[in-house]
């Protein structure tokens, strides 16, 4: 079953990640798919995949302070990853972490599952 609910807003967890988004050219298909992948966050945080627990990156947790991550499918095979975090436990924010190409993605997250199954972790 899918939960259906407005974000608040939709926000990037670094600067950085969001000056790349807007140096990208504006006819841009990534620029363009990021842009939708806005639009339905705000209509609906959890319209991603979510992630399971044991495979988010230890840097996230770290680094971003969350305890959840879901992907989002972009043009070209690419991948937006996102959090949904309530800071004042009345608003609910979509707070995009990163955004990858599929190579980059799978690697970032296969590298988690070899380590969770060389580790004996279930994943």
């Amino acid at each position: 079953m899918r939960f259906l609910k407005h974000a608040d807003g939709v926000t990037f967890a670094e600067d950085g990640l969001e000056l790349a988004f807007i140096s990208l050219a504006d006819n841009s298909p990534l620029k363009n798919s990021i842009r939708k992948a806005i639009k339905d966050l705000k209509e609906n945080v959890f319209c991603g995949e979510q992630i399971k627990k044991e495979r988010i990156p230890k840097e996230y947790i770290k680094k971003y302070k969350i305890n959840n991550l879901w992907w989002y499918p972009l043009s070209d095979a690419w991948r937006l990853v996102y959090s949904v975090v309530t800071p004042s436990n009345i608003e609910i924010l979509a707070v995009i972490i990163d955004y990858f190409n599929h190579k980059d993605y799978e690697k970032k997250f296969t590298i988690i599952k070899i380590m969770k199954r060389n580790s004996g972790i279930n994943s």
